[in-house]
């Protein structure tokens, strides 16, 4: 079952980022992004947080399950969705812990073809 795009504007509602939270289609289902770094994918319909010290400490009891079938376990953050604060910390906490994303390579500039002459 694909994520319903409605899933999407609800956790960017509970979350309260504004335009700090962004997603991208990804596979069929959702990258979530906030500040530009990769912090959850949202997948039939659920939130699944990346891994990181974050969840440990603000989200330990969190169910663990692959977003897609071939995918490592990841937590399933679906029953803070209804706790705007947490949720909030959950992912800005989880974004400070990513990696800087790369910076995107500069398209190569066109040869003009050469006029006949």
């Amino acid at each position: 079952m694909a994520t319903d795009p409605h899933f999407l504007a609800y956790i960017a509602e509970q979350a309260a980022l504004g335009e700090r939270l962004t997603h991208r289609k990804l596979f069929g289902e959702y990258a979530v992004y906030v500040d530009g770094k990769v912090v959850a994918f949202a997948c039939d319909n659920s939130l699944f947080v990346k891994p990181s010290a974050a969840v440990a400490r603000l989200a330990r009891g969190l169910p663990l399950r692959p977003p897609y079938p071939g995918a490592k376990d990841y937590p399933v953050a679906d029953e803070l969705l209804d706790d705007a604060e947490a949720l909030k910390r959950l992912l800005l906490d989880t974004a400070a812990l990513m990696p800087e994303p790369k910076p995107k390579a500069k398209p190569k500039p066109r040869r003009q073809p050469e006029k006949a002459g």
